[in-house]
């Protein structure tokens, strides 16, 4: 079991010891650390925190410890109840919020649960903010509210009609354009919000929506992460209801992937890579992506005359790039679209439409079809199991320096760019683990490159063993 602390918020599993795990006293110490940030950052008394939570096992008693303490430290909580992660994003600055908390551990497994931090305008902290409250924490000095200062929850349930309401105002959605194409899809909302959120959208765009998986109880039917292994039932329905495409997400809704008419994966690295297409096709500008993220983003990207830059992995890293480059779409290649037109956090929501637009805009003979009009890249996606004592930096150190004459960016891990391909390795920030991520001309070679790291990290890290 495992609780991992960091600048973008505190993830774990549930139950166990405290410290270890991501316990009730662990739910309310964090809480508490965050309470009297938000206090100190605004400058208020009683500071108002949006909150909202995926549809998790454990979301209701997370949420019901998080808001409480949220009170106790004299914060007036609003409560969007069942939510998305954009959704809570959106709902920040919209109610001139002070910050909020979006309960969900994104793709983890159903016995993960976490509470990610948002500052007044609905973005993730950034690493002096994460910081300082990660030492709050440490302290446990906390200093509640007296029973005349506590804070008051107001319950707004709407949030996501609302969430809806703005993406299809946004001016590039073509929303009568999609009414028209008459699309059907099938949609897997693997039991959490995004079933609930998903086909409310699609059906509001006049989409005929088959739905899978979308009952918010929390019980997982697959891995929750939207990855080709976890999609079968998904494949099998597209073909079965000979729909024009299937859409799938994860629990908290910020990550996308498209099946074809197929019943084949789009790509995940490919839903920003169309996004930014048909956003790019209506206006000049610049893109960013994290350095795992496919070259097929930076190849359309050219093709439209703008420049392509590359962040650290991580949302808040990918955002401050967009900020400095004024990049009018980017995101990260698991599926996670960031258009500021929108706001500046991954919306999957946001990505349906511009998809959507872009299909009717186009006038796509199908799904496959436009996937086949892009470069085609191939990604292997790998990790090793971190062990206790390993020297983690100084394996990565060692691989920089036997590649020291290839093109090495370091600003997060090591990324090893060659002339037809590259590999991406890095410590993970959610889970114990090195990621490994390749990308080449074809399956094989990406898969081969992938063993061939593996390998060599497994032979460095004997050396220390």
């Amino acid at each position: 079991m495992t609780l991992i602390k960091s600048i973008s918020g505190i993830r774990g599993t549930i139950g166990g010891q405290p410290g270890d795990n991501l316990t009730p006293l662990d739910a309310v110490k964090f809480a508490s650390a965050y309470g009297m940030w938000i206090k100190k950052s605004s400058g208020k008394k009683q500071p108002i925190v949006v909150l909202g939570r995926d549809a998790r096992i454990s979301g209701a008693m997370i949420q019901s410890l998080v808001q409480n303490t949220l009170v106790g430290m004299g914060c007036h909580v609003i409560d969007l109840g069942l939510s998305t992660t954009p959704t809570v994003e959106i709902a920040v600055p919209l109610e001139n919020a002070d910050g909020g908390i979006i309960l969900t551990a994104s793709h983890n497994p159903k016995e993960w649960n976490a509470l990610k931090l948002l500052n007044h305008k609905g973005e993730f902290l950034d690493g002096d903010e994460g910081q300082k409250i990660l030492d709050a924490a440490a302290s446990a000095t906390f200093d509640y509210a007296t029973v005349d200062e506590l804070g008051k929850v107001t319950v707004i349930d709407d949030y996501i009609e609302r969430h809806i309401d703005h993406v299809l105002k946004l001016p590039l959605v073509q929303v009568e354009a999609i009414r028209k194409a008459c699309f059907k899809v099938v949609v897997d909302g693997v039991n959490s919000t995004g079933g609930i959120a998903v086909p409310a959208l699609c059906k509001r765009l006049g989409v005929e929506v088959i739905e899978l998986y979308c009952d918010p109880t929390g019980h997982f039917p697959h891995n929750p992460e939207p990855l080709k292994e976890h999609l079968g039932d998904l494949f099998a329905a597209v073909k079965e209801h000979q729909a024009d495409f299937g859409i799938t997400v994860d629990p908290d809704v910020d990550r996308l992937a498209f099946i074809t008419e197929k019943g084949d994966m789009f790509g995940e690295e490919y839903t920003l890579v169309a996004c930014a297409d048909y956003v790019l096709s209506k206006q000049s500008g610049n893109t960013v992506s994290n350095l795992s993220s496919s070259r097929a983003l930076r190849d359309v990207t050219i093709k439209h005359g703008g420049t392509y830059k590359a962040a650290a992995v991580g949302e808040v890293n990918v955002v401050q790039q967009m900020k400095d480059t004024n990049a009018i779409i980017g995101g990260e290649g698991n599926g996670g679209i960031i258009y500021p037109e929108s706001h500046y956090g991954r919306d999957a929501l946001v990505g349906i439409a511009l998809f959507l637009s872009l299909l009717v805009d186009t006038n796509s003979d199908s799904v496959s079809a436009l996937r086949d009009s892009y470069p085609s890249y191939f990604m292997s996606k790998n990790k090793v199991q971190l062990t206790p004592g390993m020297p983690v930096d100084r394996i990565l150190e060692d691989i920089a320096d036997t590649y020291k004459k290839e093109e090495l960016t370091t600003i997060d891990g090591v990324k090893i760019d060659f002339e037809n391909e590259w590999v991406h390795l890095r410590k993970s920030n959610t889970e114990p683990i090195i990621r490994i991520y390749t990308e080449s001309n074809s399956q094989e070679k990406a898969d081969l490159l992938a063993t061939r790291f593996i390998k060599e990290l497994e032979a460095i890290a004997q050396q220390y063993a």
